[in-house]
């Protein structure tokens, strides 16, 4: 596939800004971690989680240490990503999680960014969500917000969002992210493919209760069979998150080769 070239109208002078919009769950710290092994690329950690905390009240694990890690006005986090990227790089990657953009956060700072859509099936999401949190909802793992952000997107002038499923991606890492790097007009680095173990400097804080799976790998792994829920309140959640999920599907991003 041939690579696009980046229209400069299109996006406010600066970074090539990418905003990834995934729910929790759907291997997007692993596509952070893909993106942050580019030397080309800063990466920050769901920027409006504070912002979120403060605005909801939710009760969330480690609501207070990220109250305290992130600016909790989501103004001050909108300029923030909408400037220069951290040592000043080319490439600025911004980690996004779609149940975090409640109505009273503002969206004007999306058409500065090429905004992409990572996408995962339900009841993968939610048998993953459920190990580290006993209370689930439909608001917890973002899928309509995620269709309302998408739609949103559409409008902006830009090119069609990008999405990409992650079974496609974890079922042919280099395809996908060939892809990808084509649709967002960036060359293909293939140390996206894999990563040093650990933690990195710019995960959020809460990576303590969220990412020791990720902390282990290495690269993108093959996925297991999809799990049967057997919970009746994580079945019906799925079976409203699905109709969002099939819509999105039908548009994912298919492998590129050199």
């Amino acid at each position: 596939m041939a690579e696009r070239e980046a229209d400069p109208q299109r996006i406010a002078p600066g970074p090539l800004r990418i905003a990834m919009w995934s729910g929790p769950r759907n291997i997007s710290t692993a596509m952070m971690r893909a993106f942050e092994n580019r030397p080309d690329c800063a990466v920050v950690d769901e920027p409006f989680y504070a912002a979120y905390l403060a605005l909801s009240e939710i009760d969330h694990p480690m609501r207070e240490e990220v109250l305290n890690s992130q600016p909790a006005d989501w103004r001050v986090v909108a300029d923030a990503i909408s400037g220069r990227a951290p040592g000043n790089q080319p490439v600025y990657y911004q980690k996004h999680m779609t149940h975090h953009m409640l109505p009273e956060i503002g969206r004007d700072w999306m058409a500065r960014c090429r905004n992409v859509f990572l996408i995962r099936h339900p009841a993968r999401v939610l048998a993953s969500y459920a190990r580290k949190r006993a209370d689930v909802s439909l608001r917890d793992i973002g899928f309509a917000e995620q269709e309302e952000l998408y739609d949103l997107a559409c409008t902006l002038g830009e090119p069609p969002p990008p999405i990409i499923d992650a079974d496609d991606l974890l079922n042919d890492p280099e395809g996908i992210l060939r892809a990808l790097c084509s649709e967002i007009a960036i060359p293909f680095d293939e140390k996206m493919l894999s990563w040093p173990a650990g933690g990195r400097a710019s995960d959020g804080v809460w990576a303590a209760h969220w990412y020791d799976s990720v902390n282990r790998s290495t690269g993108f792994e093959k996925p297991r069979p999809r799990p049967d829920l057997t919970d009746r309140g994580l079945r019906a959640i799925e079976k409203d998150a699905l109709p969002i999920y099939l819509r999105l599907k039908r548009r994912a991003l298919r492998p590129a080769r050199p």
